[in-house]
């Protein structure tokens, strides 16, 4: 059973029932039905992503984000991260006021800097703490380029294996750059040589991500989520249902 019903989401972001929808199919598809968890979506927000913030893909993300959110979580928000050289906001995005969330937030941001994963990744992970969740958390990483220090996010990935958090890194542009290198062996870090589980995935959405169907993001979202929960509920990092 759904974390929020259709008749709320319909009542509170029709827009987005569709999605809804459509996020609900994938994760029984995938054995994720009735689970519990806490959503992230972290955003780049160096100088190269301007374009897609202007044609609308990351505001599109966010909604489709939180169509897969209101399954999962029952308080009708995800915890946004945008981030750059610095962290340029911690905002939420609700269900009520999803439409133009992002364009409003990112226009009282400053500039477009460069790219630490590694700030972000903090972020996320002080907020999960101080939140006091016990419900594993799905953290969408979306990003279109490395990170300005590869060491320095790889390090925070495996200290971060021991905190129930699965990072999903999401790549926004050519899916042949190498830009995506460092991403591809973040993917393949070894287990449990350099981590206790393995807690990333990676995919490419492609040069406009908008054109990526409803069906086949969520599917890509949460592909590589059910073998992390098994995996971390073995270790003891996340509590197997009662």
């Amino acid at each position: 059973m759904a974390a929020i019903s259709l008749r709320k989401v319909e009542e509170t972001a029709p827009a987005l029932v569709s999605l809804y929808k459509t996020a609900g199919v994938c994760l029984r598809r995938n054995g994720l039905d009735g689970l519990r968890a806490a959503v992230y979506l972290v955003v780049d927000h160096s100088g190269s992503m301007r374009p897609y913030y202007q044609d609308g893909s990351v505001q599109t993300l966010a909604d489709r984000v939180l169509g897969l959110s209101a399954h999962l979580d029952d308080d009708g928000r995800v915890p946004v991260v945008f981030f750059s050289t610095d962290i340029d906001a911690l905002s939420d995005i609700t269900l009520d006021g999803h439409e133009g969330a992002v364009e409003r937030i990112v226009a009282g941001l400053g500039h477009m800097g460069r790219t630490s994963y590694h700030l972000a990744m903090d972020t996320v992970i002080d907020h999960y703490l101080d939140s006091g969740a016990t419900d594993p958390a799905l953290v969408v990483f979306q990003t279109d380029g490395g990170p300005i220090s590869r060491p320095a996010a790889e390090r925070y990935l495996c200290k971060a294996a021991r905190l129930p958090l699965f990072w999903q890194f999401v790549g926004f542009g050519d899916p042949d750059g190498k830009q995506f290198d460092f991403l591809r062996k973040l993917d393949e870090l070894a287990v449990p040589g350099k981590r206790i589980v393995d807690n990333a995935g990676f995919f490419h959405a492609g040069r406009d991500p908008r054109r990526l169907s409803d069906a086949e993001l969520y599917d890509r979202l949460v592909a590589e989520f059910p073998r992390w929960l098994e995996a971390a509920r073995a270790a003891g990092i996340v509590t197997p249902p009662a």
